[in-house]
């Protein structure tokens, strides 16, 4: 069976029966004057290369001891084809992704080349067990897809964003540093003027790689889950008021599971909740996937996390498999949070600079048995690019302490906001409405986004 992915579209390699290296090919049919250059990047989870021996070409043929190595062109069928192989078990710790592309060697560009294909395959020869299908236009450097890590699991994604300024965009973009082009050759003598003509007319506006992902997205929901389209819709108009209708960041729920919650799971109160995060999952990260940790007296980290497929049994599914607690330990959760995101938990007193910011939502229904550990994971936390959004679920005077913590002092920059709601506002005859929902989730993040850009943790 061969897994079809379009833009955005990622699966497990074990769920595709790839379970060792894999070779990575583009296929193209030759074209006149035109030939293209298949190249990877080994990224940190900040997206950006170690150095530039993380970067995989024809002329530096192996990264990382060789756990990628290129492995040239050659022909097939009539068409061209160049390789990659990676061995993800081979991979240092500190890679999280191996970002594939290719750029054009001559004049043209992507869209005029024919035959384009990109497959994954077992190393040794096995038909590929994954192809990207992505289409292409003006661009003369393309990444295709990107093999990465995620909860302890490696996957493949297509990804489609495309480049005008060639490899050296492509390659800056995840810091590479790029030689100057050499200078251009001097101008010829200028032609004697020639009669004035009419103007061109001007070209449309080109349409950004994330409106054509949201395009794609809304077709996905109509046809799999109509239900949520209208969510993510009403997302999208929360989102465009504070200029984020683009806007790429991670997304995690963190659940408390702590038995005084057992009511709200049982109402349907948590499940409604977790579909609203979908939404905004849905449209912040191309991934389409919700990382969701629970907490009480330990931190569990469920995978699957919460996505499309299977997201209306979500809940309960959880709730099956991580019985309820009989603690509330904040701090541990929001450790696991950054141990997962960052690498570790511990103290900071620099930023850690990331290109893709975390919206975490956090979700409880009562105080932490462990306030000075959650007290110093905050202001730790706020050295690096993560937005804690706690709701409360219950009467606002319960939650002093989450009170504080929205105001807490001694922070590099404030990275929490905090609300309560009743259950009657989730489950209630006139339940608080989405676009009310989503306006107060978002009420305190675009803020701190521009501090954050500000302030060096994230970069341009």
């Amino acid at each position: 069976m061969v897994h079809v992915l379009t833009r955005g579209g990622n699966v497990g390699l074990a769920q595709a029966g790839l379970t060792g290296p894999v070779v990575v090919t583009l296929t193209w049919n030759p074209a006149p004057g035109v030939d293209a250059d298949l190249s990877a990047f080994l990224t940190t989870g900040a997206g950006r290369v170690r150095s530039d021996d993380d970067f995989v070409f024809y002329n530096q043929p192996a990264g990382a001891g060789g756990a990628v190595r290129h492995l040239g062109k050659s022909t097939r069928g009539g068409g061209t084809v160049d390789q990659v192989r990676i061995d993800p078990a081979a991979l240092p710790a500190d890679v999280e992704k191996v970002v594939i592309g290719a750029s054009l060697d001559g004049a043209g560009t992507f869209g005029a080349l024919t035959g384009l294909a990109v497959e994954v395959a077992p190393d040794g020869g096995a038909p590929a067990a994954v192809r990207c299908e992505l289409a292409a236009g003006p661009e003369t450097a393309l990444v295709f897809a990107e093999v990465y890590r995620r909860g302890g699991e490696w996957k493949v994604r297509a990804v489609g964003q495309g480049y005008t300024g060639g490899l050296a965009a492509m390659a800056t973009d995840v810091g590479v540093s790029v030689d100057d082009e050499p200078a251009a050759a001097p101008a010829a003598a200028p032609a004697p003027a020639a009669a004035p003509s009419a103007p061109p007319p001007p070209a449309a506006p080109p349409v950004s790689m994330e409106k054509r992902r949201l395009v794609d997205l809304e077709k996905k929901l109509s046809a799999q889950a109509p239900q949520m389209l209208s969510l993510v819709k009403t997302a999208g108009v929360s989102l465009q008021k504070r200029g984020l209708g683009e806007h790429t960041a991670r997304v995690a729920l963190v659940l408390d599971i702590s038995g005084s919650m057992a009511a709200l799971y049982r109402a349907g109160a948590v499940q409604r909740l977790a579909e609203r995060v979908l939404a905004l999952g849905l449209r912040f990260d191309d991934d389409g996937v919700v990382d969701v940790f629970l907490f009480g007296k330990d931190v569990h980290r469920p995978e699957p996390g919460l996505r499309l497929e299977g997201h209306q049994q979500y809940i309960a599914e959880l709730t099956h498999r991580y019985p309820l607690e009989y603690d509330t330990r904040y701090g541990a959760a929001m450790a696991a949070v950054r141990q997962a995101y960052f690498g570790d938990s511990r103290e900071r007193a620099e930023p850690q600079p990331a290109q893709v910011p975390v919206y975490v939502m956090f979700l409880t229904d009562g105080a932490p048995s462990d306030k000075a550990v959650a007290t110093r994971q905050i202001r730790a936390a706020s050295y690096e690019p993560v937005f804690w959004q706690f709701m409360g679920i219950g009467p606002e005077r319960q939650f002093s302490y989450l009170q504080r913590l929205d105001d807490l002092e001694g922070r590099f920059t404030d990275n929490a906001d905090f609300f309560a709601v009743d259950q009657d506002d989730l489950m209630g005859r006139r339940p608080i409405g989405d676009d009310a929902l989503f306006d107060r989730l978002m009420t305190e993040y675009p803020g701190w986004l521009q501090r954050a850009r500000a302030q060096g943790l994230l970069r341009p």
